[in-house]
Protein backbone atom coordinates (compact mmCIF):
# COMPACT_ATOMS: atom_id res chain seq x y z
CA UNK A 1 0.00 0.00 0.00
CA UNK A 2 1.38 2.99 -1.30
CA UNK A 3 0.26 6.66 1.45
CA UNK A 4 -1.12 9.57 -0.79
CA UNK A 5 1.77 12.34 0.38
CA UNK A 6 4.69 12.02 2.64
CA UNK A 7 5.27 8.87 2.86
CA UNK A 8 8.36 6.58 2.18
CA UNK A 9 7.00 5.37 -0.32
CA UNK A 10 5.70 7.91 -2.61
CA UNK A 11 9.30 10.21 -2.16
CA UNK A 12 11.10 7.76 -3.82
CA UNK A 13 8.89 7.12 -6.80
CA UNK A 14 8.99 10.83 -6.64
CA UNK A 15 12.77 10.63 -7.00
CA UNK A 16 12.68 8.10 -9.75
CA UNK A 17 10.09 9.99 -11.94
CA UNK A 18 12.35 13.32 -11.58
CA UNK A 19 15.45 11.27 -12.09
CA UNK A 20 13.70 9.98 -15.10
CA UNK A 21 12.90 13.19 -16.61
CA UNK A 22 15.93 14.99 -15.88
CA UNK A 23 17.51 12.53 -18.35
CA UNK A 24 15.03 12.54 -20.58
CA UNK A 25 15.48 16.84 -20.42
CA UNK A 26 18.66 16.05 -20.52
CA UNK A 27 19.08 13.58 -23.21
CA UNK A 28 16.96 15.97 -25.88
CA UNK A 29 19.55 18.97 -25.05
CA UNK A 30 22.31 16.56 -25.85
CA UNK A 31 20.39 15.91 -29.18
CA UNK A 32 19.18 19.52 -30.08
CA UNK A 33 23.24 20.60 -29.49
CA UNK A 34 24.37 18.29 -31.39
CA UNK A 35 22.22 18.81 -34.38
CA UNK A 36 22.80 22.78 -34.14
CA UNK A 37 26.51 22.28 -34.18
CA UNK A 38 26.92 19.84 -36.66
CA UNK A 39 23.62 21.63 -38.49
CA UNK A 40 26.15 23.43 -41.02
CA UNK A 41 27.89 20.23 -42.20
CA UNK A 42 25.16 18.02 -41.81
CA UNK A 43 23.07 19.76 -44.44
CA UNK A 44 22.95 16.47 -47.10
CA UNK A 45 26.10 18.00 -48.91
CA UNK A 46 27.27 15.81 -51.89
CA UNK A 47 30.18 15.74 -53.79
CA UNK A 48 28.73 14.17 -56.43
CA UNK A 49 25.97 16.67 -56.86
CA UNK A 50 28.84 19.83 -56.61
CA UNK A 51 30.94 18.07 -59.03
CA UNK A 52 27.59 18.09 -61.25
CA UNK A 53 27.02 21.90 -60.33
CA UNK A 54 30.69 22.97 -60.45
CA UNK A 55 30.41 21.80 -64.49
CA UNK A 56 26.63 23.47 -64.50
CA UNK A 57 28.10 26.43 -63.43
CA UNK A 58 31.29 26.93 -65.32
CA UNK A 59 33.74 26.66 -62.87
CA UNK A 60 35.76 24.35 -64.39
CA UNK A 61 36.50 26.92 -67.51
CA UNK A 62 38.76 28.54 -65.14
CA UNK A 63 39.60 26.80 -62.30
CA UNK A 64 39.68 22.95 -63.98
CA UNK A 65 38.11 20.14 -63.81
CA UNK A 66 39.44 19.21 -60.23
CA UNK A 67 39.34 22.31 -59.00
CA UNK A 68 42.83 22.87 -59.73
CA UNK A 69 43.38 25.68 -60.84
CA UNK A 70 44.92 27.31 -64.19
CA UNK A 71 47.89 29.87 -64.06
CA UNK A 72 46.16 31.55 -67.78
CA UNK A 73 42.49 31.56 -66.54
CA UNK A 74 42.34 31.84 -62.24
CA UNK A 75 46.05 33.03 -61.85
CA UNK A 76 46.97 29.49 -60.76
CA UNK A 77 44.01 29.73 -57.70
CA UNK A 78 43.85 26.09 -56.71
CA UNK A 79 39.99 25.55 -54.72
CA UNK A 80 40.64 22.19 -54.11
CA UNK A 81 40.87 20.93 -50.63
CA UNK A 82 40.84 24.77 -49.75
CA UNK A 83 41.38 25.86 -46.38
CA UNK A 84 38.88 28.48 -46.83
CA UNK A 85 35.72 27.73 -44.47
CA UNK A 86 32.58 27.52 -46.67
CA UNK A 87 31.05 30.84 -45.18
CA UNK A 88 34.46 32.23 -46.51
CA UNK A 89 34.16 30.72 -49.98
CA UNK A 90 30.17 31.98 -50.27
CA UNK A 91 31.16 35.25 -49.21
CA UNK A 92 33.43 35.93 -51.91
CA UNK A 93 31.35 34.02 -54.69
CA UNK A 94 28.30 36.34 -53.75
CA UNK A 95 30.21 39.60 -53.85
CA UNK A 96 33.84 39.45 -55.99
CA UNK A 97 34.55 42.37 -57.85
CA UNK A 98 37.38 41.08 -59.66
CA UNK A 99 37.83 38.87 -62.70
CA UNK A 100 35.48 36.51 -61.34
CA UNK A 101 31.92 37.47 -61.93
CA UNK A 102 30.20 37.17 -58.28
CA UNK A 103 26.96 34.46 -58.23
CA UNK A 104 23.69 35.59 -56.70
CA UNK A 105 22.04 33.07 -54.79
CA UNK A 106 19.25 33.16 -57.93
CA UNK A 107 22.43 31.89 -60.39
CA UNK A 108 23.87 29.62 -57.99
CA UNK A 109 22.22 28.23 -54.82
CA UNK A 110 23.57 27.80 -51.32
CA UNK A 111 22.97 24.24 -51.65
CA UNK A 112 24.60 24.24 -54.96
CA UNK A 113 27.46 26.17 -53.36
CA UNK A 114 27.65 23.72 -50.38
CA UNK A 115 27.79 20.92 -52.79
CA UNK A 116 30.73 22.08 -55.01
CA UNK A 117 32.63 22.62 -51.82
CA UNK A 118 32.20 19.26 -50.44
CA UNK A 119 33.32 18.36 -53.96
CA UNK A 120 36.23 20.34 -53.87
CA UNK A 121 36.98 19.53 -49.98
CA UNK A 122 36.44 15.06 -51.67
CA UNK A 123 39.01 16.04 -54.44
CA UNK A 124 42.24 13.50 -53.22
CA UNK A 125 45.41 15.78 -52.52
CA UNK A 126 47.98 15.59 -55.08
CA UNK A 127 51.17 13.45 -54.36
CA UNK A 128 53.93 14.86 -52.62
CA UNK A 129 56.70 15.73 -55.80
CA UNK A 130 59.60 13.84 -53.32
CA UNK A 131 57.64 11.22 -53.45
CA UNK A 132 57.74 10.82 -56.89
CA UNK A 133 60.43 8.19 -58.65
CA UNK A 134 60.85 9.94 -62.09
CA UNK A 135 61.40 13.47 -60.29
CA UNK A 136 64.05 12.29 -57.89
Amino acid sequence: MIPKSGGRFSDKIMRKKTKRNVMKFLSSAVIALALCVLGNVSQATSPENGRKAFVAHGCWQCHGFEGQGSVVTSNGKVLANTELPLESLEAFVRSTNRAMPPYSEKILSSADLADIYAFLQSVPKPQDPHNIPLLK
